[in-house]
């Protein structure tokens, strides 16, 4: 059974047409609810339930991605749940709005866990949130974070999966410098810490590869006029443009990018870009589009098949396009159960323990932690219209 809880309160409110009567087919596949009102929610809940409060965005400019983050999340928790739930606990999904102001976000996770309303935290959001919903949650539960960051997450009670820019951009600056001969790079990203963390690191890697960076700048989340971002890079003169827009604001930059003219001469390398992005582009818009990422939705293997198939099955042909964002809800929760398994204990110190060193299996194929460190096969891809094609793993 799904109940949808109310957005003013904290929980996501977002449903496809159809969903409900799609999901409910997936055998008690989870529940949403609102946030507890502080008055003994965890005394009025089961305890052989597990209570997972899944922090995804549904507004700003990574809130194109919700719907896909909310399905891909469902998804998950249904196969589990026909397993047995994790450790016998069935699994309840709250789903909350990640991107509303970051002192709603914060208030409703730190309220959360007093009442002892969720057991655990997800999260598929910006870093920024990242970092505050950490501050926040204070160690107190488990904090799994699930998509593509900057690397360098050391809080012990916070569990990534992602990609850093370690696995995923240098491989693909010294492709691009290899193979088509790329010196002269312009970054441009958000103005968060993503961006910040990931272009330091990158820097490195050009400057490696031989090749020199001719200019920089971020842009504040929500912009959609580049104008004069696409006047400077067109005077820089680059050879690639490494493009660490989120959301909606790397569809935007990437229209006008084309639009201007400058999509058949100038390379782009882009990060947290996925399907979801490029079908906002539009295919006329992609020329000379590459991206580096764990996860392609065209990847042909066992895992990724199994998972495709499931999906369109629980949500039909019209489905949001899940991506490596989306996917990543997926892996979150393939990976508890992994770990869970592994410590035969959902206590929150050998839990934690158990998630530094750990092999698991999801949509991606084998995924290994070693210190806390997720590594998974990394795929270039180069956009081909509305899809990829993949060019070469490393």
């Amino acid at each position: 059974m799904l109940s949808i809880g109310d957005l003013g309160n904290g929980a996501a409110a977002v449903a496809p047409l159809g969903l409900l009567d799609r999901v409910s087919s997936l055998a008690d596949a989870a529940w949403m609810d609102g946030p507890g009102d502080g008055s003994g929610a965890a005394a009025r809940r089961a305890r052989n339930k597990l209570r997972i409060g899944n922090f995804v965005t549904f507004q700003g400019a990574p809130g194109l991605w919700g719907p896909a983050c909310c399905n891909a999340s469902l998804l998950a928790a249904a196969e589990i749940n026909k397993r047995g739930g994790i450790l016998g606990r069935e699994i309840e999904l709250v789903m909350y709005d990640a991107g509303g102001p970051i002192e709603q976000v914060t208030d409703s996770v730190a309220r959360a866990v007093e009442d002892e309303d969720i057991d655990i935290v997800m999260g598929s959001h910006i870093s920024a949130v990242r970092v505050a919903l950490r501050n926040s949650i204070r160690s107190r539960v488990p904090y799994i974070y699930t998509p593509v960051y900057e690397g360098g997450e050391r809080s012990p009670a916070v569990m990534t999966i992602g990609e850093t820019p370690r696995w995923t951009s240098r491989p693909a600056i010294d492709w691009l410098a290899q193979v088509k001969k790329a010196q002269r790079w312009y970054l441009i990203g958000s103005d968060y810490v993503w961006p910040w963390l990931s272009h330091r690191a990158v820097k490195n890697y050009i400057a490696d590869a031989g090749g020199q960076v001719v200019g920089e700048e971020f842009v504040p989340l929500g912009e959609d006029n580049h104008e004069r971002h696409l006047e400077r890079i067109r005077a820089a003169r680059p050879d690639v443009v490494l493009i660490s827009l989120i959301g909606t604001d790397s569809v935007t930059f990437n229209r006008a990018f084309a639009e201007c003219g400058l999509a058949g001469r100038v390379l782009r390398l882009a990060g947290a870009m996925d399907e979801t992005i490029l079908l906002g582009i539009g295919a006329e818009a992609t020329e000379n589009l590459f991206c580096a990422s764990g996860y392609f939705s065209c990847e042909d293997t066992p895992e990724n098949d199994e998972f495709r198939a499931a999906y369109a099955r629980a949500f039909g042909p019209t489905a949001p396009p899940v991506g490596s964002v989306g996917q990543s809800n997926y892996e979150g929760l393939r990976f508890l159960e992994a770990v869970a398994h592994k410590a035969q204990t959902l206590a929150r110190g050998p839990l934690l323990a158990a998630a530094k060193n750990i092999v698991y299996r999801g949509a991606r194929g084998p995924v290994m932690l070693r210190d806390g460190r997720a590594r998974m096969r990394i795929h270039l891809a180069q956009a081909d219209g509305l899809d990829f094609r993949l060019i070469r793993g490393f």
